[in-house]
């Protein structure tokens, strides 16, 4: 009977570690998890805590460990932030940004990770303008088989900047490429997914950006798949999940 009872028990102790693991970083404090995440990160490699969702004292948490680079990808959330945090943070746009919201995060914004249309561009140049700054831009490339993210084709990306509209920009620079790789758990997928981003970067680099030193950012990985990322080439990742814990979306 005691045999019978400890094989049911242990059939559920690769489902306990299974769930212990993947909210270890719920249990772990942010300065923790912050810490923990950057032993893997070579200084060459940028780090973004991405805060959506999160408290403004979840932000000062990581702040106060010497981190100040931050992302976020609604911006109303983020100007209100902005508004209430140190004038020190280093600000990214990560999502999908609408023409009528960049008006709000223009005059502070650091880097804008999502350009996918010359639209887009067109907006963040002239609300740069009336600020007086240069925005710094990465092209957002399709390079997941999943078709609910955005992101340009390569044909998409050379038509932007061949075009009379993009020369005259003097507002805006781009400083690289970003991509998002399909949600599997497949790393072989993920891998040639991240192989063909840094292939763009390169192809981009040699027909447009050859002469220019700041085009030099690949910004690809996230909680799950920065290490892969980086294996990759990749020179910023975007992590939320692996130092704040779960996404409140209350």
């Amino acid at each position: 009977m005691l045999l019978q009872i400890w094989f049911q028990i242990s059939s559920f102790i690769p489902f306990i570690i299974y769930i212990f693991t993947a909210n270890l970083n719920n249990f772990m404090s942010i300065a923790e998890n912050l810490a923990k995440v950057k032993r893997d990160i070579p200084e060459n490699v940028k780090l973004v805590a991405v805060s959506k969702t999160k408290p403004n004292n979840d932000i000062l948490e990581a702040y106060a460990t010497g981190h100040k680079i931050f992302g976020e990808n609604k911006a109303q959330e983020l100007v209100g932030k902005y508004e209430s945090l140190p004038k020190d943070i280093e600000w990214h746009f990560i999502g999908h940004l609408q023409s009528n919201k960049v008006k709000y995060i223009a005059p502070f914004i650091d880097l804008m990770h999502g350009i996918d249309s010359l639209k887009i561009l067109k907006v963040i140049n002239k609300e740069a303008k009336k600020n007086e700054r240069v925005i710094k831009c990465l092209l957002q490339f399709h390079i997941a088989e999943e078709e609910t993210k955005f992101g340009l084709s390569v044909d998409e990306a050379k038509d932007i900047l061949e075009s009379e509209a993009y020369a005259n920009m003097q507002h805006i620079i781009i400083t690289g490429v970003m991509g998002m790789a399909t949600f599997t758990d497949e790393e072989a997928k993920i891998r040639k997914e991240f192989r063909n981003l840094k292939t763009i970067f390169e192809t981009l680099k040699s027909s447009y950006f050859s002469t220019e030193n700041n085009f030099c950012e690949i910004s690809m990985g996230m909680s799950d798949d920065y290490q892969i990322a980086m294996g990759e080439g990749s020179t910023i990742v975007r992590v939320g999940s692996k130092i704040f814990g779960a996404r409140n979306y209350s």
